[in-house]
C-alpha cells in the first residue's frame, strides 16, 4: 500500500529491530488514538458551543481537579505496571503476575480515599479556591470520575508492559466512542451537570474494556491474576512507585493551582474557557509523544536491564528523531491556521488565537523532550526527576504570579517558560546519564 518512494525507508525499519517494534507499537496506538482524540476535540467544540465561555471554563476546572487528583493514583503506579511487568513477564511470570495485583489493588485503594477526600473537601475548594459555590455538588460527582480513572492508569500501565499496543488502541477507540457520545448527549440533556455525568459513564465503560483486555494480555503470557504473595512486592512502591508519584504529581496541581489563580481574576472564567480550547490543541500534539513514549518505556527497561548501553542510545536517539519529524510540520501548520481553528468554538474564541501559538509551541517542546524523561524513569532515577519537576513547578508558579495579569495568555506563557527551564536540565542529565557517561568513559579511556 506504501507508494514506491517510501519503501526503502519501509525495508530499513523492517531490517532494524528498535524501530520495527517502535513502528508497530506506535502505529497500532495510533490507529486508535487519533480517531480518540480526534472526536475528543469535536465533543468539546459541541460543549463549547452549548456551554459558551463560561460553563465551558467551569467544565475545564472540574476536568482539571479531578484528573489532577487522579494522577497521585494513577500514572506512578501505571509506570510501575508497565516497566516491571516488561522486565518480568517472560522470565517470571509468577512476579509479574504479583506486581499485577499490586499495582491494581493499591491503585484502588488509593482512588478510593482521594474520591473520599474530594467529596468531603468540595464545599470549601469550591468556595475558597474555585469562587463558584455552585460547583460543590458537580466536584462530587467527579469523585466518580476520579476513582475510576485511577483504576484506569493502573491497568493501561499493564497493558504497555505487555506491548499489547494494538489492544491499548482499541481500547482506546472505544472509550473516545463512548466519550464523545455520553458528553455531547450529556451537555444537550444537562447542560453542564449532563457534561460531567458523562464523563463519569464513559469512564466506567473504558474502565470494563480496559480490564478485559488486561485479562486477556496476561493469559496470552501465561501471567497468573493472583494475590497470594503480594506482601514481598510491596518493596516497589518504596524504591519505585513512591518517587515516580511525587514525580508525575506535581505536574497536575501545578497546573490546577495556576489554573486557580486565573479563574480568580477579573473575568476568570472566561479566560479559563479560552484556556481550556486551547488546551484542546495541546493534547492534540502531545498524543504522539505520548503513545511512543508508552511504547519506549519497556523498551528501555529491557535493553537498561541488560547492560545494553548501545542500543538503549539507539532507542532514545530515534524517539526524538521520530517526535520532532512529527509535531514540528504539525505546529506549524496549526499555528498559521489558528485563528481559523479558535474561530470553530464560537463568538469570542477567535481572540485567542495567540494563546493557541503559545499552547502549540510548548507543545512541540515537550513532545521533542519527553522521551528524555522516560530515559531517566527506566534508568530508576525517579528521585532525580522528581527534584527537576519541582524546579519546573516553582518556576511555572512564579511566572504565573507575574503574568496573571494578562488572563490566558499569560498562564500559556508561564507555562512556556517553565518547560524551556526544565527541557535544558533535562538534557544536560541525559548526557550525564548512565548510558552517554559510560559512552564517554570509554572514549576517554578512564
Amino acid at each position: 500500500m506504501l507508494p514506491s518512494a517510501l519503501l526503502p525507508l519501509a525495508r530499513r525499519v523492517e531490517a532494524s529491530s528498535i524501530a520495527s517494534r517502535l513502528a508497530r507499537g506506535t502505529f497500532w496506538s495510533l490507529v486508535g488514538t487519533v480517531l480518540a482524540r480526534g472526536l475528543s476535540v469535536l465533543a468539546s467544540i459541541v460543549v463549547a458551543r452549548k456551554l459558551g465561555k463560561e460553563g465551558f471554563g467551569e467544565l475545564g476546572i472540574i476536568q482539571s481537579t479531578v484528573l489532577n487528583l487522579s494522577v497521585f493514583a494513577a500514572y506512578g503506579l501505571g509506570m510501575t505496571a508497565t516497566k516491571h511487568i516488561a522486565e518480568f513477564r517472560s522470565n517470571d511470570q509468577e512476579r509479574a503476575g504479583r506486581i499485577l495485583a499490586l499495582s491494581g489493588t493499591t491503585a484502588a485503594v488509593a482512588g478510593v480515599l482521594l474520591a473520599g477526600g474530594l467529596v468531603v473537601s468540595a464545599p470549601w475548594m469550591a468556595e475558597r479556591i474555585l469562587a463558584a459555590p455552585h460547583l460543590t455538588g458537580l466536584l462530587r460527582v467527579g469523585a466518580l470520575f476520579l476513582f475510576l480513572s485511577a483504576l484506569n492508569g493502573a491497568q493501561t500501565g499493564a497493558l504497555a508492559g505487555f506491548e499489547a499496543f494494538r489492544t491499548i488502541a482499541r481500547v482506546n477507540l472505544l472509550t473516545g466512542i463512548a466519550t464523545f457520545f455520553c458528553i455531547v448527549g450529556g451537555v444537550l440533556l444537562g447542560g453542564l451537570s449532563g457534561a460531567v455525568w458523562g464523563l463519569v459513564i464513559s469512564t466506567a465503560i473504558g474502565w470494563l474494556v480496559a480490564h478485559l483486555a488486561v485479562r486477556k494480555e496476561a493469559a496470552r503470557f501465561g501471567v497468573p491474576l493472583s494475590f497470594h504473595g503480594i506482601g514481598r512486592e510491596i518493596p516497589i512502591l518504596r524504591s519505585f512507585s513512591l518517587p515516580a508519584i511525587l514525580a508525575s504529581a506535581l505536574y497536575g496541581p501545578i497546573n490546577w493551582v495556576c489554573s486557580a489563580m486565573l479563574v480568580n481574576q477579573p473575568g476568570g472564567y472566561a479566560q479559563m474557557g479560552l484556556f481550556n480550547a486551547t488546551n484542546q490543541w495541546f493534547a492534540m500534539v502531545m498524543f504522539l509523544p505520548g503513545l511512543l513514549g508508552q511504547v519506549v518505556l519497556p523498551m528501555l527497561s529491557e535493553s537498561m536491564g541488560a547492560g545494553n548501553d548501545v542500543r538503549s542510545r539507539r532507542i532514545l536517539q530515534l524517539t526524538v528523531l521520530t517526535n520532532a519529524a512529527v509535531v514540528v510540520p504539525l505546529v506549524l501548520v496549526a499555528s498559521l491556521a489558528s485563528p481559523w481553528l479558535m474561530s470553530l468554538y464560537g463568538a469570542g474564541f477567535n481572540t485567542a488565537w495567540p494563546v493557541l501559538v503559545i499552547s502549540l509551541v510548548t507543545a512541540g517542546l515537550l513532545a521533542i523532550q519527553s522521551p528524555v524523561g522516560q530515559s531517566l524513569n527506566a534508568e530508576g532515577r525517579l528521585w532525580t526527576v522528581f527534584l527537576m519537576n519541582l524546579g519546573w513547578a516553582v518556576f511555572f508558579i512564579g511566572m504565573n504570579m507575574l503574568l496573571i495579569n494578562r488572563g490566558a495568555a499569560g498562564l500559556a506563557t508561564a507555562r512556556l517558560v517553565a518547560y524551556m527551564f526544565q527541557c535544558t536540565v533535562f538534557a544536560v542529565l541525559v548526557l550525564r546519564s548512565s548510558i552517554y557517561g559510560r559512552k564517554v568513559a570509554a572514549a576517554t579511556g578512564s
